[in-house]
C-alpha cells in the first residue's frame, strides 16, 4: 500500500510540472533561417568563437567561416578577455582577481544589420594564493572558458528569438 502510494504521488507531481510548462533546460533550437550560418571573427581560436560555433552546431545549425549571400552574418566585432586586481594583502600581493570576458557583435544578412551591435559582459572573481601559482592560472582558464561559454549561450539564444 505504501509503495503504491508513493508512485501515485510521484506520478501527480510529474503530472502537475509538465502541465506548468516547465522543462529542462537544453539548447536553444535556432530558426531554419538560421540553419546556415557565417561567423566571422579575427580570433576564430578564441574560447568564445569556439563556444560560438559548438552551440550553434547543437541548436542543428552549419556554421561557415565566409559571407555567402542570403546566409545570416555573425559579425564578431569584440572578443576579449582581461583581468584586474580586487584586494591586496597586507604584504602588497594580490589576494582577489576579477575576470572579465566583453564580447560586441551584430548579425547580418545581406549586409543589413537584423541585430544592431550588442555587447556582452560577464566577470567572475576568484581569491589567489601565491602558494598554488598552477592551480590558481588553471582556476583563471577555467573561469575564462565558462564565461565564454555563457556568452554563446546568449547569443544564441538571442539569434533563436529573431524573425527573419
Amino acid at each position: 500500500m505504501n509503495r503504491s502510494l508513493t508512485t501515485l504521488l510521484a506520478c501527480i507531481l510529474l503530472c502537475l510540472i509538465g502541465a506548468c510548462g516547465f522543462h529542462l533546460q537544453g539548447v536553444s533550437k535556432l530558426p531554419a533561417a538560421f540553419a546556415t550560418t557565417a561567423v566571422l571573427t579575427d580570433d576564430r581560436y578564441s574560447e568564445f568563437s569556439q563556444a560560438l560555433v559548438r552551440m550553434i552546431e547543437r541548436s542543428g545549425g552549419r556554421v561557415l567561416r565566409t559571407a555567402q549571400a542570403g546566409v545570416p552574418v555573425i559579425d564578431v566585432l569584440e572578443d576579449k578577455t582581461e583581468q584586474r586586481v580586487l584586494s591586496i594583502s597586507a604584504s602588497n600581493l594580490p589576494t582577489e582577481y576579477e575576470v572579465f570576458y566583453t564580447v560586441r557583435y551584430r548579425v547580418r544578412v545581406d549586409g543589413k544589420d537584423v541585430l544592431a551591435p550588442q555587447v556582452l559582459k560577464l566577470s567572475k572573481d576568484y581569491s589567489f594564493n601565491e602558494n598554488a601559482v598552477l592551480a590558481k592560472e588553471e582556476e583563471q582558464q577555467l573561469i575564462r572558458r565558462a564565461l565564454a561559454q555563457e556568452l554563446a549561450t546568449v547569443v544564441v539564444r538571442r539569434l533563436a528569438a529573431l524573425t527573419l
